[in-house]
């Protein structure tokens, strides 16, 4: 489980100012890990009025990029989970690794929304899922470690009280998936169609796939790769397009192959007329 504290709420451009993280070992082992971090940019007076984190506080902190090899060693080979983690907290994470220049393959691991369990389930808030689940009020939010205990408190007493909610990760991670397709990347930007193709998710081209729109509007990818979209997004969208690339070169080397000799020589003789 984790949560974050950041200097905003914008995914692409603000910064994590604390990170929590619990993990749970097969054995029932929980491990727990909270660092301030120096974010190198201004926290808004909104986030620090709310978290109580202030620019001074985290000024000699270790930035992000220090801290970023103690995390991996740290999270392992665990899945991920939180709360509204799927829409904010990973994604954010993904952009601090990327920016750090961290190799992090989120790709390999299920992703548990709490939230989304509990809104699916109860229609409530963090605080509200406390109460309702531990019979506990909250009193020191948005302290990364003390959410990260009570959203953690919260997803193991769903487990108990839901005997038909799966305890399996895979189950558990596409029942608090959000929405009707699966998504390739962090900000629901790019999914994935029944089929197993990326389709863009949203916009002019909703619903259709990355190949398709590279076919009949090469220049979106172009502006997509340019515009203010997250890190991980214009990843997620750069390996589709050398994935799609080398399977059109694949193609082209066959059809070459099939040529005729004649036909070889034609293309040949076309290739240098001036």
């Amino acid at each position: 489980m984790l949560d974050l504290e950041t200097t905003g709420l914008d995914i692409s451009k603000d910064r994590i100012i604390e990170i929590a993280l619990i993990k749970r070992l097969p054995d029932g082992t929980e491990t727990e890990y909270c660092k301030r971090v120096n974010p190198t940019i201004p926290i808004t007076p909104e986030s620090a009025e709310i978290t109580g984190i202030t620019n001074e506080m985290v000024a000699h902190e270790p930035t992000f990029t220090e801290l970023a090899d103690e995390i991996i060693t740290f999270i392992g080979d665990a899945d991920l989970g939180g709360y509204n983690s799927n829409k904010f907290d990973i994604p954010v994470l993904a952009e601090e690794f990327l920016r750090a220049d961290k190799p992090f393959d989120f790709s390999i691991r299920k992703c548990i929304d709490v939230q989304n369990i509990f809104h699916k389930m109860e229609q409530r808030t963090l605080s509200a899922a406390y109460l309702f689940y531990c019979n506990g009020n909250m009193e020191n939010a948005h302290n990364a470690l003390y959410d990260t205990r009570v959203t953690f408190d919260v997803f193991k007493a769903q487990l108990e009280r839901y005997p038909n909610l799966s305890n399996n990760v895979a189950d558990l991670a596409e029942f608090s998936r959000q929405g009707a397709v699966e998504w390739a990347d962090f900000a629901g930007r790019v999914a994935k169609n029944k089929d197993g193709q990326l389709i863009y998710n949203f916009g002019k081209h909703k619903g259709k796939t990355v190949e398709e729109v590279a076919n009949i509007e090469p220049g979106y990818f172009g502006w997509m790769m340019d515009a203010d979209f997250p890190l991980f997004t214009k990843q997620v969208l750069r390996e589709e397009m050398e994935r799609i690339k080398s399977a059109r070169r694949q193609q082209r080397d066959q059809n070459t192959d099939n040529l005729s000799i004649e036909d070889k020589l034609k293309a040949l003789q076309n290739k240098f007329k001036h």
